[in-house]
């Protein structure tokens, strides 16, 4: 059942079964488990998609993840993230041009990556944004792709080629739906 998973996504996507997903399912009792709720984070969760994007690209390169950089380096460009924010991610909060509340994301993946909490300061900027819900999904959603990039970077598990040709009818039909979303 866990390969016909990953054969599904691969097909959805438009090339092989991603190399996350035939690694995990190595682990039939985890996966479906650990599937479960990394969808409820995304593409299931309630922060905007472009912003659980950003979050996530910071994490893969805070982490050195290029499996994760890579696989969400084509999601956030689905999400509404320009090539431009992309690339800036690397070069973290500091850099000119983000709007506040995309600076706010990138500082709170960065404090905790860097001290595995948020200091109060940080928490007062961020407090009146977001709702409780929203904050403990933007908590959780860096731990989870934090254990992911580490799971991924430890099992040595090599980014995904980039599938050639047009994107498929089904994969073009879910970008359309993170884009109106987003």
């Amino acid at each position: 059942m866990n390969a016909l998973i990953a054969r599904a996504i691969g097909a959805a996507t438009g090339g092989p079964p991603p190399r996350i997903f035939t690694t995990l399912a190595r682990n039939p009792r985890l996966f479906r488990r650990w599937l479960r709720f990394a969808g409820a984070l995304m593409p299931g969760g309630r922060l905007p998609r472009a912003e659980t994007e950003l979050v996530i690209l910071r994490v893969a390169h805070n982490c050195g993840s290029d499996y994760e950089w890579g696989h969400h380096e084509r999601l956030g460009l689905a999400a509404g993230l320009s090539a431009e924010e992309i690339e800036r991610v690397r070069e973290g909060p500091g850099a000119a041009g983000w709007a506040e509340r995309q600076q706010l994301l990138l500082r709170t993946a960065d404090e905790l990556h860097a001290e595995r909490t948020l200091s109060d300061s940080l928490w007062s900027e961020l407090r009146p944004l977001y709702s409780d819900a929203e904050l403990i999904e933007l908590f959780m959603l860096v731990g989870h792709y934090e254990m992911v990039a580490m799971t991924l970077n430890a099992l040595r598990v090599q980014p995904d080629p980039v599938p050639a040709g047009p994107r498929p009818l089904l994969a073009r039909l879910a970008e359309r739906r993170l884009r109106r979303r987003s």
